[in-house]
Order: structure tokens, then sequence, then C-alpha cells
């Protein structure tokens, strides 16, 4: 594997991870006041089973963190990260942790 890049696309509302300059997956959210909606999270066919889907989330949720809102997780893919990583569960509201906690 390359060298992995992340960033948050503001225009495009995704946050994006790239393999030596090359796309290679994204995760698109819907921003709402006070949370970030997560929709879709998708890594391109050609860089699955690379662990590039659990570094994008992380720094997705990262960055959700660091600006204070909650994470809303609509995308299977996001809440299965939060489901196996309990240490972003306080990005979830209160009353909704409770689907996350095993």
């Amino acid at each position: 594997m390359g060298v992995a890049t992340l960033q948050n696309n503001v225009d495009g509302h995704r946050y994006e991870i790239q393999v030596d300059g090359v796309l290679a997956g994204f995760a698109e959210y819907n921003l709402l006041e006070g949370a970030v909606l997560f929709t879709h999270t998708e890594i391109l066919l050609a860089f699955e089973g690379q662990g590039l889907g659990s570094k994008l989330a992380r720094y997705a949720l990262d960055d959700v963190r660091a600006k204070g809102v909650w994470a809303i997780p609509v995308c299977k893919f996001i809440a299965g990260y939060i489901h196996k990583h309990p240490e972003y569960i306080d990005l979830v509201k209160p009353e909704v942790r409770r689907a996350f906690q095993v």
C-alpha cells in the first residue's frame, strides 16, 4: 500500500482518503445544526481489504470530536465502527447510545 492521505472535502460534503494521490474512498455527510449526519461510506474496489475504511472512519470521527458536535451515524459502516470502537460512543447523543453498546 502506498501513502494514504485524508481530508475533509467541505465543498463535496465528504471525508476522503487517497492513496498516492488517487481517491480510494469517502464518507459522505450532511451538516446539521450541532451535528454531522453520516449517510454513506465507500472504499473503492481496488482499495478494499487494506484497512482504509477504518482509517477514514477514525479521521472523520476525530474531526467531529474536534468540532464539538454530535455524530449521527445513519451510514452502516460508521455505525459499525462506533460499535466496535466504544471510545467514540460519546459522540452519539445519549438517547441513542444504547443501540451501539454491546
